[in-house]
């Protein structure tokens, strides 16, 4: 770009103020702003350097025409009364007179400027007080009014002022949709320069995509090169006048595929796993093109971060990173796989991306785990406060308390265990599972078992390492008398279940307790019912146990039983209730209502013996009737109360 001879404005201030009967101060003050010489092509104005207060005088003094004198009339009177003098002196010797000061006629002006101000101030303040003087307005002749003539000339006024918009906003729409579809160079660097960091080297731009600035400790520079479009390719509008070169490596697209599987299942192909998502074209707008660049160095700083803990963490089973594609195991069984998905022109044109089986992603977890990198690169950016001058950066607060409150080295040696990027990912991935696990358990429970109803509310505030679920059990047409409130509260590797009774059971992660303990509840669940019915009916209970140890043993889950007396005493009903074995009912008679085909004891002769009970008869409870288990219990205590 040429010398640009544009000048700012200068401004002269000029302020007159009246002071006492001394006269009046004049302060002449010029604002001092330099002219601009040069503007560079990265935006940088050169200025020429001002004038020295010598070289100053001296451009003012050249300006003032010393030998010029305004006042002739003076100067003739002055040589009049010179004539005279010499005529009365005659003969006498003429003195040496000095030279007139150059600046005299400057003070003369400003000496009349100023007398003349004084009388105008002097006139306005006896004006303003309306004591010695009043200034009215001259009085002229009204005009007739012309209403036609007012009238025609207000329409072409408007009709002027209409055209005056009407042209200048059709000029802006013009600029406007010409500037839309092409753009100045210039323009566009000035867009790039608000957004991301440039400097010059050289003759080039550089940029710089990387996260130094935020705390980011990754090796690669992530620096762009800016160029501008050869003109002549210009002529097409679609073409941007801007144009960005990112480093090989950072071309394409990238992003985290995190998908939970079972033990043995096939990786995809090779451990690389190409993206299947839309790439960016090659003649994409730069910012599209930056963003996409600084993804792909996110993700590679990401996968880095985590195959280096990987490589150095201790597990049972030691974490396995083959390629771009790292492998943990969760639970048993169940593995972890996290890859680095990456797609360019290259493998584009080498691989067919259609064939590859991709497993399915879990966008939550890699949400989570761009989230715990910008978490890293903030902590690095801003240590905990407040901060000592003297103390290093990066000590966490109670370190640097550690002395004063006399702790010992177990207490520090728990303050540098710190968790690091993959053991808060595995942490979320445990409590994800178990919660996956404990609602596919709910849901089969309930989809499976249709006595009794099993309703689960699962809390929408939770946090990422925790959830709960609410868990109501009750009978069809008897909730009333029987409802089992049940809390889940889901962990990393364990389950927490509150009681109706306030008890607090811990479960473990494996999938046959977790059941064991639902199908138990359910069970209690049952006989609790039948027990609150029999209190409604009049039935007395005998005995009730949550767990009986005796009968067959359940698989899974453990059996209850209760019995109930009737309220005449004759009628004696035993319910047995398992988790594999299923429901039994079972009615004792008297012994005098017995068949008489069984045989009578030869010891007992006594006839009074024969109220008491005998044998139980087992009930068929599929053939009864009624739509669960409380309600058939019901009808079978109202005929045997008759």
């Amino acid at each position: 770009m040429g010398s640009d001879t544009r000048m700012r404005p200068q401004r002269l201030q000029l302020g007159i103020t009246k002071m006492a009967a001394n006269g009046v101060k004049v302060s002449v003050e010029a604002v001092l702003e330099n002219q601009i010489q040069e503007v560079s092509l990265d935006g940088q104005e050169t200025y020429v350097a001002p004038l020295s207060m010598s070289e100053n005088l001296t451009k003012l003094a050249h300006r003032i025409d010393f030998n010029k004198n305004d006042d002739d009339d003076e100067s003739v009177e002055k040589e009049k009364a010179d004539d005279k003098v010499e005529e009365e002196i005659g003969k006498e010797p003429t003195t040496f007179q000095p030279p007139q000061w150059p600046w005299e006629s400057v003070r003369n002006k400003l000496r009349t400027a100023l007398t003349e101000v004084s009388v105008l101030s002097d006139v306005l303040n006896i004006a303003k007080e309306k004591r010695y003087m009043v200034l009215d307005p001259v009085s002229q002749d009204t005009p007739q009014p012309k209403p036609a003539i007012q009238l025609l000339s207000k329409k072409k006024s408007l009709m002027e002022a209409a055209s005056i918009i009407v042209s200048g906003a059709s000029l802006l729409f013009r600029t406007q949709k010409r500037m839309s579809k092409v753009s100045d160079f210039h323009t566009e660097l000035l867009k790039l320069h608000q957004n991301w960091r440039l400097k010059k080297v050289g003759k080039a731009i550089i940029g710089d995509l990387s996260f130094k600035t935020g705390g980011s400790r990754f090796w690669h520079n992530g620096a762009f090169e800016v160029t501008k479009t050869v003109e002549s390719e210009q002529g097409d509008e679609t073409v941007h006048p801007l144009e960005v070169s990112v480093p090989s490596d950072l071309s394409g697209r990238s992003y985290i595929h995190v998908c939970i599987q079972q033990e043995g299942a096939d990786p995809p192909h090779d451990g690389l796993l190409y993206c299947l998502r839309g790439r960016a074209a090659s003649d994409a707008h730069w910012q599209e093109t930056l963003e996409t660049a600084q993804t792909v160095l996110f993700c590679k700083e990401l996968f880095a971060q985590l195959a280096r803990e990987a490589v150095q963490l201790k597990a049972p089973i030691p974490h396995l990173v083959i390629g771009n594609q790292i492998v943990s195991h969760v639970f048993p069984g169940i593995q972890l796989c996290i890859t680095l998905c990456h797609e360019n022109s290259a493998n584009k044109k080498n691989h067919d991306t259609s064939t590859f089986r991709v497993p399915p992603n879990s966008t939550v977890l890699e949400h989570s785990l761009h989230q715990l990198l910008r978490e890293l690169h903030q902590n690095n950016l801003n240590p905990s406060t407040p901060h000592p001058v003297t103390a290093p950066i990066g000590i966490s607060k109670r370190r640097r308390l550690a002395g004063a409150q006399a702790m010992g080295k177990k207490d520090l040696a728990e303050f540098q265990q710190s968790e690091c990027l993959l053991e808060k990912l595995l942490k979320q991935v445990r409590h994800k599972v178990l919660q996956t696990r404990v609602c596919a358990i709910i849901d089969n429970l309930a989809r499976q078992l249709p006595d009794p109803c099993l309703l689960a509310h699962w809390s929408a505030a939770n946090q990422n390492l925790q959830s709960s679920v609410k868990l109501q059990i009750m009978s069809s047409g008897y909730e009333q008398i029987g409802r089992t409130p049940l809390q889940l509260v889901v962990g990393i590797d364990q389950v927490k279940a509150v009681c109706k009774d306030g008890r607090v059971i811990m479960i473990s992660y494996e999938e046959h307790e977790i059941k064991n303990f639902l199908l138990t509840q359910i069970v209690q669940h049952q006989i609790n019912s039948i027990q609150a019915l029999a209190k409604v009916m009049g039935w007395q209970v005998l005995q009730s146990s949550a767990h009986l140890g005796v009968g067959p043993m359940e698989k899974i889950g453990n059996a209850a039983g209760i019995m109930l007396i009737s309220p005449s005493g004759d009628r004696v009903i035993a319910v047995r209730n398992g988790a594999e074995t299923g429901t039994k009912v079972s009615v004792q008679f008297p012994k005098n209502q017995q068949s008489s085909t069984e045989s009578r004891s030869d010891v007992i002769m006594d006839s009074k013996w024969d109220n008491l009970g005998g044998y139980f008869r087992e009930v068929n409870v599929d053939k009864m009737k009624g739509r669960n288990l409380v309600n058939k219990v019901e009808l079978l205590m109202a005929a045997l109360a008759q």
